[in-house]
């Protein structure tokens, strides 16, 4: 189910037949260095992977994290979207991109069609973490101006992130 576009990109559901692509981006070192070894090895980790979280996302919220695929040739690049985490209050956007496709505005252009998608289901405030030395996430952070609130840990980990926040 497409969510939202932009000029260069579609967003839309991930679905079981994206696995090949979910075990690619969970497993290029950007995503282990600053999100986390998800443990997705095999085709069906990455099924899994998919059923588990995006799309019981979709199901209990209404949202959750959405594939970008190039709108030209439908090439599947990255995941942007919001999530509703335990450990805080306000639902957060998220992404991630294959580093092939990083540095050229792509994050942001998802990230902005997320932000007026959260805007049009009528989410009043989003938030996003970040690891502290992931210097790429924060300045893009504040560029979708998203102002750097404090820090937070979320339940079961010990790291500190950082943690921007925007009212609408």
């Amino acid at each position: 189910m497409k969510v939202t576009e932009t000029s260069r990109l579609s967003l839309r559901w991930v679905k079981e037949t994206d696995a090949a692509f979910i075990m690619t981006l969970l497993n290029e070192p950007g995503w282990l260095q600053y999100i986390g070894d998800k443990g997705i090895r095999t085709m069906d980790d990455a099924k899994n992977y998919i059923v588990n979280g995006p799309r019981t996302m979709y199901e209990r919220e209404g949202f959750g994290l959405f594939l970008a695929e190039c709108k030209d040739n439908q090439i599947p690049i990255g995941l942007c979207g919001l999530i509703k985490r335990d450990g805080l209050e306000d639902v957060d956007i998220g992404y991630a991109f294959l580093s092939d496709y990083q540095s050229q505005g792509y994050a942001f252009e998802a990230a902005s069609a997320t932000i007026d998608f959260a805007k049009d289901i009528g989410i009043k405030r989003l938030v996003a973490i970040t690891t502290k030395d992931n210097e790429p996430s924060s300045k893009l952070l504040e560029k979708l101006d998203m102002k750097l609130e404090g820090y937070v840990t979320l339940p079961n980990d010990k790291e500190e992130l950082k943690k921007y926040g925007m009212n609408f």
